[in-house]
């Protein structure tokens, strides 16, 4: 499986980090070796003095396509869940300033949750309307809704499709709102779609 990540999707994020809004979807990936395996804190790593949370939508893909148009993509997907794309921010506007690729900042181990449980896209109703939410010891730092997206959800399948075969089991980060912020020792992060937990994590 692999995991495709969305960049610069929600317009208040864009200008939180003074970005240019983009003409097209960002595109990145992180390899398996990313994702925080169950049960574990997620560990600063050592090459990074300033680690940012920022918590995502995630789709989960459940069968084979290539050249998906947008209006059959929902065929795709069945399960909708939340997680965080952790940034070494430090590192990233070094590797951005030489014109560098992300991945040490972006694709490290332990640097994508994915939450503990799935939801059914049918339980929720309108994906274009969902509410999500971080706590960074029980205080909301990120609260947003999907329908501040740029891309919706079938929009990115479409146009990720055209250049990756989505397979069965690659997660889509569809992209984070305003509201990211350095991680510390002892953080506790928490993650709400739809007011459901799916997701609580100790920083080391």
């Amino acid at each position: 499986m692999k995991i495709i990540c969305v960049g610069r999707n929600y317009t208040d994020h864009i200008e939180e980090l003074k970005n240019e809004k983009p003409d097209d979807p960002v595109l990145f990936q992180k390899p398996d070796t990313s994702i925080l395996l169950k049960k574990q804190p997620f560990f600063i790593p050592d090459f990074s003095d300033d680690v940012h949370y920022e918590v995502e939508v995630l789709v989960k893909i459940r069968k084979i396509g290539k050249h998906i148009q947008a209006k059959f993509a929902p065929k795709y997907y069945d399960e909708i869940g939340l997680g965080i794309d952790f940034t070494a921010r430090d590192l990233q506007q070094k590797l951005k300033e030489k014109g560098l690729p992300w991945e040490k900042a972006k694709a490290f181990d332990g640097a994508a949750v994915i939450g503990n449980n799935w939801l059914d896209k049918k339980e929720l109703g309108d994906l274009n309307d969902l509410d999500f939410s971080l706590e960074k010891n029980g205080e909301i730092v990120q609260k947003a809704n999907t329908s501040h997206m740029l891309w919706k959800i079938d929009e990115l399948i479409a146009y990720i499709s055209t250049y990756f075969t989505l397979k069965i089991g690659d997660i889509i980060f569809t992209g984070t709102p305003a509201g990211v912020g350095k991680v510390s020792p002892d953080d506790r992060l928490t993650g709400y779609l739809q007011d459901q937990k799916m997701f609580s994590i100790r920083v080391k």
